[in-house]
């Protein structure tokens, strides 16, 4: 199967590191052109001059995913820049670590915000431009097996990422009519610059690797090379599903 999604324009939130920047490399390659978000702008024009590199084309987009008015002007460089947009991967996110009795209000605020609350505003934000265009996009929400299984001392992620997956089966519901398609991807243990060296500690790696039936930690590109699916014509009667890429953890 060849994906190939030149003419195609992808907004990639989170894309300075991680899961998100090797989805957008992967968009990149396939022929789309990436907007790079990151509320880091440095680590956005780094990716964005990286696809450049590569002979794709990228532009990087600082914003903030919990602010309404950075988004748009995001989505709004897009169109301008880009030609539309036809793929929103919302990625951007961050994990909280803590007791849930020592969780302070404004830790727990900062979590769903910027986890929940940004893909809610951007897949909005995105939609209306879908919309409005006559674009029949897909939109691609970045959960967690944490959405669906619990592993303390997490409960502020934990929500935010099942929040996530039963947003995503909405909002597929209700932009169907506009034949824009919302579906998940959550991720199991995936080993990236900012895990390396926690997947790295023996006895971590030794648990989890005990529970995982394919018996490997997961790599950024298997995430990425569902996402590039997802994006493209091939998935065009997939919508409100959350696919687990997890080695099996979930299955057990």
């Amino acid at each position: 199967m060849h994906i190939n999604l030149e003419g195609k324009t992808a907004i990639v939130t989170g894309a300075g590191r991680g899961i998100g920047k090797a989805i957008a490399k992967a968009l990149a390659a396939a022929g789309a052109k990436v907007a790079v978000n990151d509320v880091d702008g440095d680590a956005a024009a780094e990716v964005s001059h990286e696809i450049e590199g590569r002979g794709g084309i990228a532009r990087p987009a600082k914003a903030d995913v919990r602010v309404a008015g950075e988004i748009a002007q995001m989505v709004q460089m897009a169109v301008r820049d880009l030609g539309g947009i036809h793929v929103l991967v919302n990625n951007a996110g961050i994990v909280l670590r803590k007791p849930a009795e020592e969780i302070l209000e404004e830790e727990w605020d900062r979590v769903i915000q910027i986890n929940l609350k940004g893909t809610f505003l951007c897949a909005q934000a995105a939609a209306k431009a879908m919309i409005s265009g006559g674009i029949s996009g897909k939109i691609i929400n970045i959960s967690s097996i944490m959405g669906a299984v619990a592993l303390p001392p997490r409960a502020a992620y934990c929500a935010s990422k099942g929040g996530i997956i039963n947003l995503t089966k909405d909002l597929a519901a209700e932009w169907a009519q506009y034949g824009i398609t919302v579906n998940g991807i959550a991720p199991g243990w995936t080993v990236t610059e900012m895990t390396q060296g926690y997947f790295s500690q023996e006895p971590v790696r030794r648990f989890l690797l005990e529970r995982i039936p394919l018996n490997r930690l997961g790599k950024p590109e298997d995430i990425s090379n569902l996402a590039v699916f997802l994006a493209s014509d091939y998935a065009d009667y997939i919508t409100g599903q959350t696919i687990f890429v997890d080695g099996g953890w979930t299955i057990l």
